[in-house]
């Protein structure tokens, strides 16, 4: 049965691995050159490098988080560095489009990514013109979600009623606080429908069919 999101307004979404599906391989291209950034800054190897990074993403919710942390480093440069990769395995999906684009009320974006990497990742997905808005990186002061305060900082900077808000998202973690606020919660990824967790509501492998086929409002 296709969910019930008949009560949602706000349509909040995470970037990577949800509004595009693992497979585009961009973040194997960040993955790249975070490890070479952590090489450079520790004089670590590439496997020591690839550990230090899972421990502080465990630790600190990124690695920029802990980079931060443990060696006080420049975020804005780091974001800069990072994530200036090509986008050219990013292709735009046009059932995606017409999900999105059938969903009432306000449409965002949350992502821990920096600002100019989310806008162009929208534009080249070719749904820029379909969200209102991108909290991201630099909108958080660089406090990465799964932190409540950033929760807390982009529902006040975009007035967001938890109530009438459903949050889209590929790690299981991030929406553990979006619940606390009382947010629908939906997990997106290939190991969703695998989550046992009391604090997700929904589960899909994909994303377009899922927002083909949920119940919605004709009107906000």
């Amino acid at each position: 049965m296709s969910a019930d999101l008949s009560h949602v307004g706000i349509w909040l979404f995470d970037l990577d691995h949800t509004l595009y599906p693992p497979e585009c391989e961009l973040m194997g291209l960040v993955d790249d050159r975070m490890n070479a950034y952590i090489q450079r800054l520790t004089g670590l190897d590439d496997a020591g490098s690839r550990a230090l990074r899972r421990q502080y993403f465990l630790d600190h919710g990124t690695t920029l988080a802990g980079l931060m942390h443990h060696h006080g480093i420049d975020p804005a440069a780091y974001v800069a560095e990072v994530q200036d990769v090509s986008m050219d395995g990013l292709v735009p999906d046009p059932m995606l489009r017409a999900a999105l684009k059938r969903l009432p009320g306000r449409r965002l974006v949350f992502t821990n990514a920096g600002g100019d990497y989310a806008e162009k990742a929208l534009v080249r997905l070719e749904i820029d013109d379909l969200f209102e808005d991108v909290f991201h990186l630099e909108a958080a002061d660089y406090i990465p979600k799964p932190n409540r305060s950033t929760f807390e900082r982009m529902a006040a900077r975009h007035d967001v009623d938890p109530a009438v808000t459903c949050f889209f998202e590929d790690s299981e973690r991030n929406l553990e606080p979006a619940h606390q606020l009382g947010m629908t919660t939906v997990l997106v990824g290939p190991n969703a429908l695998e989550s046992s967790a009391s604090f997700v509501h929904h589960r899909t492998a994909t994303l377009p069919p899922f927002l083909s086929g949920v119940r919605v409002r004709e009107t906000f």
